[in-house]
C-alpha cells in the first residue's frame, strides 16, 4: 500500500467513529466496560471521538507525515508494541504510527483495554483488507526487531532489562501539573476540572498536582470543582474517595474536601485517585526552576498564562492530544522511520 492509500483508509475508519450509537459499537463498548469497570460508556465515547477528530482526520494525517521523508517505503520490520490500558484505546497512537510507517505490529494489548483496539483494527481491515497482513495480537513478543513499550515505573525497569538489546522507546509513568495564579475566572477553573476528572484522573495527561501562589485561597477552586460531584456516583471512584478520606484521617494528614475531590499539600507529582496535590510557589521564576527539576516526570503543564521555557496547554485541553503530542516527548514516527 502507498502512504496515501493508508491515510485514506484510516480517514475512512475515522468516519466509522461517527456512529458510536449504532448496535455494533454499543455491544463493543458494553464488553469493554464489563472487562474494565473504569471504562464507562461516556469515557469510551470521549476517547473514541478524540481519536476521530484529532488522529483520523485526513488533513491532519497528511500534515503529520509530511516531515518524514520515505515513510512507508522501506523494508518493513516487526515492531513489538506493549500497550498501556489505563484509559480507553490509549495505545491507539502507537498502533497508528506503526501502520502508517509500513511496519508489522506485534501487539501485546493490555487486558484492561483490549476490546476497543481489536474492534478498531477489525473495522480498518474491513475498509482496507491489506492491513490484515500488517499486524497481529500476541501474548508474548517474539522475533521483533524493535520495541515500543509503555508501563509503570516498575515495569519500565523490566522493559529495559528485556528490550534494551533492541531499538526501543520505553515509556514510564508520568503526571501532569497545572499552574494557578489566583486570578482565574470560574470558567477557567471549571475547564481545569476536565483536566483533573476526565477518565477519573487515570491518565498521564490528567492533572494530578497544582502549583499555587503563597496565600492562595482554595475556596473558589473547590466550589467550582464541586460541579463535577456526579463523579462520586461511580462506585470505583467513590470507593477510592472514601478509602483516601479514612487513610488521611488515620494518619492525621490535613486535607480539604469538597465532596468529590480531596486536596492536600504534597511535593509529589503523583496523587491518589480522587486526590489532588498542591504546592506553593513564591515567584514565577522560581516555579520555572521547580518544574525543571521534575521535567522528566511531567507529561503536560496546564496554565492559562505562559510559563518561561515550558510548552503549556490551556485549561481543558490536556485530554485532546494532537498527533504530534508524543508520550514522553519521544517522536514515535521518527523512530519508526529511521529503522
Amino acid at each position: 500500500m502507498t502512504l496515501a492509500a493508508r491515510i485514506k483508509a484510516l480517514a475512512q475508519l475515522g468516519e466509522k467513529l461517527r456512529f458510536l450509537d449504532d448496535a455494533e459499537w454499543q455491544l463493543v463498548m458494553e464488553e469493554a466496560k464489563a472487562r474494565n469497570g473504569w471504562f464507562t460508556l461516556e469515557s469510551q465515547q470521549l476517547a473514541l471521538n478524540a481519536i476521530r477528530e484529532d488522529m483520523l482526520d485526513e488533513f491532519k494525517l497528511d500534515q503529520w507525515v509530511k516531515p518524514y521523508e520515505g515513510l512507508a517505503s522501506k523494508e518493513p520490520k516487526k515492531i513489538g508494541l506493549i500497550l498501556a490500558g489505563n484509559i480507553p484505546a490509549v495505545g491507539f497512537h502507537d498502533v497508528l504510527s506503526c501502520l502508517l510507517s509500513g511496519h508489522y505490529a506485534l501487539i501485546k494489548a493490555s487486558e484492561k483495554d483490549r476490546v476497543l483496539i481489536q474492534h478498531l483494527l477489525k473495522l480498518l481491515v474491513e475498509i482496507e483488507p491489506n492491513f490484515q497482513y500488517q499486524f497481529e495480537f500476541t501474548e508474548q513478543l517474539k522475533s521483533m526487531e524493535a520495541v515500543i513499550a509503555t508501563g509503570s515505573n516498575n515495569t519500565g525497569r523490566y522493559f529495559h532489562t528485556y528490550f534494551d538489546k533492541y531499538p526501543n522507546i520505553i515509556r514510564n509513568h508520568r503526571n501532569s501539573v497545572a499552574i494557578l495564579t489566583g486570578q482565574e475566572s470560574d470558567e477557567t477553573l471549571y475547564t481545569l476540572g476536565a483536566d483533573i476528572f476526565t477518565y477519573f484522573g487515570l491518565g498521564c495527561r490528567n492533572v494530578s498536582k497544582i502549583f499555587v501562589p503563597e496565600g492562595y485561597n482554595f475556596g473558589q477552586l473547590m466550589e467550582v470543582l464541586h460541579q463535577y460531584n456526579e463523579i462520586v456516583l461511580h462506585h470505583k471512584y467513590k470507593n477510592n474517595f472514601d478509602y483516601n478520606i479514612a487513610l488521611y484521617l488515620l494518619n492525621r494528614v490535613q486535607y480539604i474536601n469538597n465532596g468529590c475531590l480531596i486536596l492536600l499539600e504534597d511535593k509529589r507529582l503523583a496523587s491518589r485517585i480522587a486526590s489532588l496535590h498542591y504546592e506553593y510557589y513564591k515567584e514565577p521564576s522560581q516555579l520555572a526552576d521547580r518544574l525543571k527539576e521534575d521535567a522528566g516526570q511531567i507529561q503536560c503543564v496546564v496554565s492559562a498564562e505562559p510559563i518561561s521555557n515550558f510548552d503549556t496547554l490551556r485549561p481543558g485541553q490536556s485530554q485532546r492530544p494532537a498527533l504530534t503530542d508524543y508520550a514522553d516527548g519521544a517522536d514515535t514516527l521518527a523512530f519508526l522511520n529511521a529503522l
